[in-house]
């Protein structure tokens, strides 16, 4: 410690002499640090929460909280003023954190940052960065983003400490200066003026608190009212005989398409090539004896968290957060996948190339037997964040699953996550012989040769151009794999489970996705008649669009079941 003291006393003594000598340069590179720990503690008050407010007029207001807090400043003598003024530091620090947080949310997700329920996914997002960039990337941008923040937590303490010190130094001249932010502050605000359409007067990081408050208060009232909901369930009680009747025989199988959303099918720059892919597919399909419906449906997540999609889908409860998640995989509420296990009369298989962990789900999709991303004997390149392309995983769905028959007689229901066109859109698979699959490692080359992550990740244009193809690859692979393998028993129901990131899709994008319906049977399409789906792969603009969350139960209502509701 007495070292320590002298390491001070030397550093402060030579401070002092250098501002001896150097009067003038000592002034300026004071007034300096004042001006921009000033400029930064006003950048954080006024910091606005998204990236498409980010303009230079948002920067030039005068903040409230500013004003209150010289005002609160000049009246503390300086122990509890200095106190006061770090720890303020360091709850705007926090706010600008929150800031940050939701604007990367809202670019990526299409939603505000959830300080109750989102710290979880940024462990995702840190899997995802670490299989797009590499581990050594990763773990340099997770280090220079920690310093950053925690630079952030000490400089914004130090600058409101250093300006409280020159308000208690100048307390005349701080005090009118107050005053005058005062008056000027609630005549913008009265008035309404503005410059390049914002407002002068703002309160952008009370007002922000205030959000993050009813925000956290909102999630954990939602929690109680969901429970009660999830345990009310239309079809909770119904006998496993008075289940999807109008199906018994067939080889069910639904399947998600990774970020397969409206833009794929109508922007402007992505959807000439998927519509495309969609007609030859629809023909192609045709000319094997498959016919398809399509419509649109509201998913409850964007951009992202494609889990809460699945669950929506097959829950019919509206799963838009963590919690509800989890709320509904732990109870024993109806999935659609469950409902065909209940029958007894259907074998129940996942296929799932993107699950690498444990994955407890199982149970509440009522699946008998799951193929994990270790499961399916691939041996090829990765692909990004897919463990291995669309292709091979329905080839192996088919050599393990689909070209043998269920003991017992039963037939069987699958459901079958393809990841291929999960972003970062770079590199993308390419459909190859599939005679040729194999283990996988025809894939290397196709590999080597594609795009790097780092090269579309940050190029908006790019990126666009590039989830079209792999969409387009998604849906080639999924419906060339029905026209070969698929029979007159065969039902595929295929959707996406969310739109693609506001960068791609755009920042006002719907949250819709197209579903189909394929089957060569007559019978299972004319079930559907009534509700108004395209003839075809791609549904028209107007198609009916319905939240993601009514899909479970019109399709059972459809497929001849009985409502036996049970209520909580």
């Amino acid at each position: 410690m007495a070292g320590a003291g002298g390491v001070r006393a030397r550093w402060l003594g030579r401070t002092a002499r250098w501002r001896d000598a150097h009067p003038a340069a000592a002034r300026g590179l004071s007034v300096a640090v004042t001006v921009l720990a000033a400029a930064l503690v006003v950048a954080a008050l006024v910091l606005p929460n998204t990236v498409v407010g980010l303009r230079p007029a948002k920067f030039v207001r005068l903040p409230a909280e500013a004003v209150i807090g010289a005002a609160v400043m000049l009246a503390l003598p300086r122990r509890p003023r200095v106190v006061l003024a770090a720890v303020s530091g360091v709850a705007l620090a926090a706010m600008t954190v929150l800031n940050l947080l939701d604007m990367g949310f809202n670019q990526y997700l299409g939603r505000s940052f959830n300080l109750v329920l989102d710290w979880s996914l940024l462990g995702d997002a840190q899997s995802y960065l670490e299989d797009s960039l590499g581990r050594t990337a990763t773990l340099a941008a997770t280090a220079g983003l920690i310093v950053v923040v925690l630079l952030l937590f000490v400089l914004l303490a130090l600058s409101m400490v250093r300006l409280s010190d020159l308000l208690a130094r100048h307390t005349g001249t701080a005090t009118r200066g107050t005053l005058v932010a005062g008056v000027v502050w609630i005549t913008c605000s009265s008035l309404g003026l503005q410059i390049s359409g914002v407002p002068i007067a703002s309160d952008r990081t009370a007002a922000a608190l205030k959000i993050q408050a009813h925000r956290v208060s909102d999630t954990l009232r939602d929690e109680a009212e969901f429970r009660k909901v999830a345990r009310v369930d239309a079809f909770g009680d119904t006998p496993g005989a008075q289940l999807v009747p109008d199906l018994r025989g067939k080889d069910m199988i639904f399947t998600f398409i990774e970020s397969y959303g409206r833009s794929a099918i109508e922007d402007p720059i992505i959807a000439p090539g998927v519509d495309k892919t969609l007609d030859e597919r629809t023909a192609a399909l045709a000319k094997a004896g498959f016919h398809a419906r399509s419509g649109w449906l509201t998913s409850a997540t964007y951009g992202g968290s494609s889990w809460l999609g699945h669950s929506t889908t097959m829950s019919g409860l509206w799963v838009s957060n963590q919690q509800r998640y989890r709320t509904v995989m732990a109870s024993d509420h109806l999935s659609l996948t469950k409902a065909f296990e209940k029958t007894g009369a259907f074998d129940t298989v996942g296929v799932m190339p993107g699950v690498q962990k444990a994955w407890p789900e199982q149970s509440f999709y009522g699946l008998n037997k799951v193929y994990n991303a270790f499961e399916l004997g691939y041996k090829g390149p990765k692909f990004s964040w897919s463990t291995m392309p669309d292709q091979y995983a329905l080839q192996q769905y088919q050599d393990r699953v689909h070209s043998k028959k269920p003991a017992d007689g039963k037939s069987r229901m699958s459901l079958l996550i393809l990841t291929s066109s999960h972003q970062p859109w770079a590199p993308i698979p390419k459909m190859v012989g599939w005679d040729q699959l194999g283990d996988g490692s025809v894939f290397k080359g196709i590999q080597a040769a594609g795009n790097k992550p780092a090269d579309i990740i940050a190029d908006t244009t790019r990126s666009r151009q590039e989830y079209g193809k792999s969409v387009q690859y998604s849906v080639t692979a999924l419906t060339q794999w029905l026209e070969r393998y698929g029979d007159k028993d065969t039902v595929l129901v295929f959707l996406g489970d969310h739109q693609p990131i506001a960068r791609v899709s755009g920042n006002h994008a719907s949250r819709d996705v197209p579903v189909a319906i394929v089957a060569k049977d007559p019978k299972v399409l004319d079930k559907i008649d009534g509700w108004g789906w395209t003839d075809g792969l791609r549904p028209a603009h107007d198609a009916p669009v319905w939240k993601m969350s009514a899909f479970r139960d019109r399709f059972l209502t459809a497929y001849g079941s009985t409502p036996h509701p049970k209520r909580g």
